[in-house]
């Protein structure tokens, strides 16, 4: 059984697109060090949307990783970097991640929007388009 995290974040702006890549590349490097983590992938989707895909052992490794270091430095600026963002997460005996497809799905059916300061319009209801899946990246443990 696995614990699998899902985000789905949207840049206001491809100004922001600096900063967010940098921080995107510690808080990869966490993922990879966290205890916990088994697997997972990063998706570049289009419109300056980055999805991440995480399997754990726990929520509890999970929430270690969401609560220290790169992961939780970056988080207040989300609120600003973002007019999307939302979150899913559930646990499953398969431990095979789910495809791009079905975790656009899994987003809209069970996901919940996250807190940022000028929303989209779609935001809250998580109306996006499929994600586009020709950009995906694996992320192993180190």
């Amino acid at each position: 059984m696995i614990f699998v995290s899902l985000t789905r974040l949207r840049l206001r702006s491809v100004r922001l697109l600096p900063s967010f890549l940098f921080h995107l590349f510690l808080t990869v490097r966490q993922i990879k060090r966290s205890p916990g983590f088994q697997k997972g992938a990063l998706l570049s989707d289009r419109r300056l949307t980055f999805w991440t895909l995480t399997a754990w052992d726990s929520v509890e490794s999970m929430r270690q990783y969401i609560t220290t270091g790169s992961h939780k430095a970056v988080m207040p600026y989300l609120l600003d970097w973002c007019d999307e963002a939302s979150v899913a997460h559930w646990s499953q005996l398969d431990t095979k991640l789910p495809s791009w497809l079905e975790a656009g799905t899994r987003m809209r059916n069970d996901g919940r929007a996250s807190k940022v300061r000028d929303p989209s319009p779609h935001h809250a209801s998580l109306l996006f388009t499929s994600p586009r899946t020709i950009a995906s990246v694996k992320i192993r443990p180190s």
